[in-house]
């Protein structure tokens, strides 16, 4: 069995963790300080490593990432108090597998080194018939593992790093635009976990109502509300050895978050009705199209709630800026919709593959599908031509046309700037900044995405920089 090593300067709190392993059977050893933790995990190299982040020589968090540094595959379990999550948060990031809030049972304590005493051995691979260990290195996971198509460097950060939390149980917040695949990077993630064999739950809080949506997470007893006619488990219980994903998380009531919240710290769930809890072991997933750091300084998401999901945070880019990824994503869903359908359809015309790589396509992949679709349902041919395309895309490139014809006549009406700076000189910066962008969206008429092009920044950047001036 993986050996674990427990890092605790409280010794009653040591006694304690330390009995609990080695009753479940876990072999452990004990430190009070961080120096005497680095010496032990040097003398016997434990697969897994407990710490307490507030130590009496040493932070924590330094001791942690020299663990990771010395074996990249040591499973590290944090243990924090309540107030100290966002230290927690950074440990996560840094590399740690879980962690603990104090107060935690018994139940979560095992639950947590278990896992991680399982996916170390799986991670390693065990030895080989020469008493070394095979090459544990995570790979990147292949588009038929995932579902994600595209070769663009932002794409494939987001392979990579669906690779490197597989081996984790930390939590996951996926962030990124409408139509982007969230859900689909959430079952990848799940795919290539060590819960790959286990359910993957998905619940949409934003399409449940309200009122329904406690019973819908954690579930509800026979009568215990006008219309509960039977028991029914929850998402949180169905999910139970595998993960639950939490789309449009933000949607969420906030005090159906406190319950979360409560869920999260315990691994425990309490259906509507029921007065004895039940422990589960389930992974969360959780997504959202918004700004989740903005919700909670509005108010609408609670802040603890925000750095107790927000571990491991993955962003999908937009379509319009995964560049020829459009044009693999266009051919795959071509071959897939003309099989199902029994059409002809085998490649995209070069005029067709040029008009994709321009679109802005605001709604994303979702948009895309929808595109080829409708053209395999409503056409047969060998080629998809440009006259095939539905009439709202060909108003939007009419549209594109017309703006850039504006933007020419209005530049050719315009003065030529002088060589002067004197408008600029004496201003901040961050002024001389947002003046030279607002300008460049004005010159292109209103086109963010244009205006992004000519500034070598992405239109995300720039969304996000008016947003926050539109806060100032």
């Amino acid at each position: 069995m993986t050996p674990v090593l427990l890092i605790e300067d409280v010794a009653s709190m040591q006694l304690v963790y330390e009995s609990v392993l080695k009753t479940a059977g876990h072999s452990v050893e004990s430190a009070s300080t961080a120096a005497d933790g680095l010496q032990k995990f040097r003398q016997h190299r434990p697969g897994v490593v407990l710490v307490d982040l507030m130590l009496p020589d040493r932070d924590g968090l330094e001791l942690i990432e020299e663990f990771i540094a010395a074996d990249p595959f040591t499973h590290v379990i944090v243990i924090t108090a309540n107030g100290s999550i966002n230290r927690a948060v950074e440990a996560m990031r840094a590399g740690a597998w879980e962690f603990l809030v104090k107060p935690f049972d018994e139940t979560r304590l095992l639950d947590a080194v278990s896992g991680a005493t399982a996916d170390h051995a799986r991670a390693t691979g065990q030895h080989n018939g020469n008493g070394h260990l095979t090459d544990p290195a995570p790979r990147l996971p292949a588009a038929e593992q995932t579902g994600l198509i595209g070769s663009s460097t932002p794409m494939r950060e987001v392979m990579h790093k669906i690779g490197s939390v597989s081996r984790s149980m930390a939590t996951v917040f996926i962030s990124g635009e409408s139509g982007t695949g969230k859900e689909l990077c959430a079952r990848a993630v799940h795919d290539t976990s060590s819960r790959a064999n286990g359910p993957f739950i998905a619940l949409n809080c934003g399409a449940i109502p309200g009122d329904l949506l406690e019973s819908e997470v954690f579930g509800h007893l026979k009568g215990s509300f006008t219309g509960a006619l039977a028991d029914k488990p929850g998402a949180a219980a169905a999910a139970d050895g595998g993960t639950l994903f939490l789309d449009e998380i933000c949607e969420m009531d906030l005090g159906l978050q406190t319950k979360l919240l409560r869920f999260l710290q315990t691994s425990t769930i309490q259906p509507v009705g029921s007065t004895k809890p039940r422990k589960v072991s389930v992974r969360i997933l959780c997504a959202t199209n918004r700004d989740p750091l903005s919700e909670v300084r509005a108010g609408r998401f609670r802040e603890d709630l925000y750095y107790r999901l927000h571990v491991v945070p993955l962003h999908l880019p937009p379509l319009r800026e995964r560049g020829r990824d459009v044009i693999e994503i266009a051919h795959h869903a071509l071959a897939e919709f003309a099989a199902e359908e029994n059409k002809r359809f085998s490649r995209i015309s070069p005029e067709v593959e040029e008009l994709f790589c321009t679109l802005d396509w605001p709604g994303n992949v979702r948009q895309l599908l929808n595109v080829l679709r409708n053209v395999v349902v409503l056409h047969d041919a060998e080629e998809v031509q440009l006259s095939m395309l539905p009439m709202e895309l060909h108003h939007e490139v009419e549209a594109r046309a017309e703006a850039a014809r504006v933007a020419h006549r209005d530049a050719a009406e315009r003065p030529a700037p002088g060589p002067e700076l004197d408008g600029l000189i004496g201003k901040p910066m961050a002024e001389i900044e947002r003046l030279v962008i607002e300008e460049t969206i004005a010159r292109e008429g209103g086109s963010v995405p244009r205006a992004a092009r000519i500034l070598q920044l992405s239109p995300s950047t720039i969304y996000r920089k008016r947003e926050g001036w539109q806060k100032d």
